[in-house]
């Protein structure tokens, strides 16, 4: 299957295919490109990775993808052309402030962790982000980097250490937000949804189709309309 049949379902003739393209990519890209509509209170960003031939090599490309929370709880597929996004948000928003996503954050941690102690472990970390405020939990990571390192995990206890204070910019928001922006599952779904559409592609020849893709789908998901309770 080609990137055409992905996104028009049928087999069309050149002349078609060059018609329809011209007229989805315009729209798309009106699409893409467009303001929020309200303004933000959470942005939840990450990428989707896909691949593309390039020199008779298949190589892996990222797609950004972000979703915008309003005020009142209404959710938004929201497009950026800059590529530098992440760098120039503390330039751009200075006081907006990042959360790290804390199942990454576990994942990070399990990378240098033995397999039988993997559930030891992922109960102890997980007990830092169930405290009732930002001073407990910092408390509980410096008790369990010393856990860790009693147990011979010193490369866990580090990656702990460098890391725990991103996992809890969560803490500085309203209680009730907290097991929703604490961890960017949000933003997971739809990219398995555009992973899913993708996957029949194989390779896309260029970056750009790739990108019409993905974006015809999250379109085509807007469309559907998120829930609106947050």
């Amino acid at each position: 299957m080609n990137v055409t049949e992905a996104l028009w379902g049928t087999k069309v003739s050149p002349g078609t295919i060059s018609n329809l393209n011209k007229k989805a990519y315009e729209h798309i890209e009106t699409w893409r490109t467009r303001p929020p509509a309200d303004s933000c209170s959470y942005v939840y960003v990450d990428s989707v990775y896909l691949k593309r031939s390039w020199g008779g090599e298949i190589q892996n490309i990222s797609i950004l993808v972000a979703i915008g929370v309003s005020n009142d709880g209404c959710r938004e597929i929201i497009g950026d052309k800059n590529l530098g996004m992440l760098e120039t948000i503390p330039e751009v928003f200075p006081n907006a402030h990042d959360q790290r996503c804390t199942v990454h954050f576990y994942r990070n941690i399990f990378s240098v962790t033995p397999r039988n102690k993997m559930k030891a472990v992922a109960m102890m970390i997980k007990a830092i982000h169930a405290q009732e405020s930002k001073k407990a939990a910092r408390t509980k990571a410096i008790q369990l980097a010393d856990k860790l390192r009693e147990m011979r995990l010193g490369s866990a206890a580090k990656k702990l250490e460098n890391g725990i204070e991103g996992t809890l910019t969560y803490t500085d928001s309203p209680t009730q937000h907290w097991t929703r922006i604490r961890t960017n599952n949000t933003i997971e779904r739809l990219n398995r949804e555009s992973k899913r559409r993708t996957k029949a592609i194989g390779a896309f020849p260029d970056g750009q189709s790739a990108l019409m893709l993905v974006c015809a789908r999250l379109r085509h998901v807007a469309g559907i309309k998120f829930a609106k309770n947050y």
